[in-house]
């Protein structure tokens, strides 16, 4: 494609500009949220003036939790109590009106207890709970769960991240790298929505960062390409066909199919690149945590202004910033080491290294 092309303005050919159009799907994702929760609370108090039945709390997990529900989105609910007697009649005055309203529901009454001791032994149970969000009722019973989940996870995280690794690299083998297909999964490939969700995980462990802004952007852009699929298709499928490019594109002010495969692939990448790393440190810690102590990190010179610390290729010290050939040799001494460049490294030198 013409760089001119690429150039092309927002809105050309009368669709609407991209800024215009994702921020509306912002904005119908956020009142979608804010509608469902007035709903939900509405139904626990089961009169709009009664107060929330106490030492109960109704949470969101999943996207709603992260206000990301997409029109085909699933509703995951869990209902805290603290050992209430007939709390399932509390229950049904929610699930009942949900059901009805034709929302696929995924529901669950636990106490703490119950709750934690789940988590512990379900990895995904697990996931959905690191993001639970308080809908409605005893603030304090949400932050106990909380603090558990998290507690749990922390001390947990030598195994915990050792199989939601192993659970990544069977899904990324079952739906392949987002960047580079055609028709891909926009949720589950390799570089998707579900990698950004496990990088909070992984950030909650404090092994790694969470997500930067970069990441975050990505992640924006593909969901609000899964929205405008669920929205412009009428269904809940995550897969892109290719019949349903351009009307996406459309969906989301952009110029053509083209122009969407090509953001996508570049959001994918930048998801990748983020949960490479921080898989790297990861299961560098898990083997740490698994074996022996492992001594003093060495840094072993790979190149001209370039060595290896712990696993990655960063700058030497002496390496001179103002040599316009330093960013070429390091990329080739990386390459030539099949090692990857450390995030750190890749920012410096895009902000203060001369370029040839």
């Amino acid at each position: 494609m013409s760089s001119e092309r690429q150039a092309e303005p927002e809105g050309a050919g009368g669709q609407e500009p991209t800024g215009t159009a994702r921020a509306a799907l912002v904005a119908a994702r956020a009142e979608r949220a804010a509608d469902l929760d007035r709903w939900l609370q509405s139904l626990l108090t089961a009169a709009p003036a009664a107060p929330v039945p106490e030492d109960v709390a109704l949470i969101a997990v999943g996207s709603h939790a992260r206000r990301e529900l997409t029109p085909g989105g699933d509703l995951d609910l869990v209902l805290l109590h603290r050992g209430r007697a007939r709390i399932a009649e509390v229950a049904d005055r929610v699930w009942y009106p949900v059901w009805d309203s034709g929302l696929r529901l995924d529901h669950s009454v636990r106490t703490v207890h119950e709750a934690r001791t789940v988590a512990r032994g379900d990895l995904k149970a697990a996931l959905g709970l690191l993001s639970a969000r308080r809908i409605a009722g005893d603030t304090a019973l949400v932050d106990d769960l909380r603090a558990a989940v998290l507690t749990d996870w922390r001390a947990d995280a030598p195994v915990r991240l050792a199989e939601l690794s192993e659970l990544c690299r069977e899904r990324w083998e079952a739906h392949g790298e987002l960047a580079f297909l055609l028709e891909p999964d926009l949720k589950e490939a390799r570089g998707g929505l579900r990698d950004v969700h496990i990088l909070h995980a992984v950030a909650a462990s404090w092994v790694a960062s969470g997500p930067d802004g970069r990441v975050r952007a990505a992640h924006a852009l593909l969901l609000d390409a899964r929205h405008a699929l669920h929205e412009v298709t009428g269904r809940s499928a995550d897969r892109l066909v290719l019949q349903d490019h351009d009307a996406v594109a459309r969906a989301l002010g952009l110029a053509d199919a083209n122009v969407l495969q090509r953001s996508i692939s570049e959001a994918a990448r930048t998801i990748t690149y983020a949960s490479s790393h921080a898989w790297r440190r990861a299961d560098r810690f898990t083997k740490s945590r698994g074996g022996s102590r492992r001594g003093v990190v060495e840094r072993r010179p790979v190149g001209n202004g370039a060595v290896e610390h712990d696993g990655e290729v960063v700058l030497a010290r002496n390496a001179d910033l103002n040599d316009p050939a330093l960013v070429l040799r390091v990329a080739a001494a990386a390459a030539h080491a099949g090692l990857p460049l450390a995030p750190a490294t890749v920012d410096r030198l895009a902000g203060r290294a001369a370029l040839p």
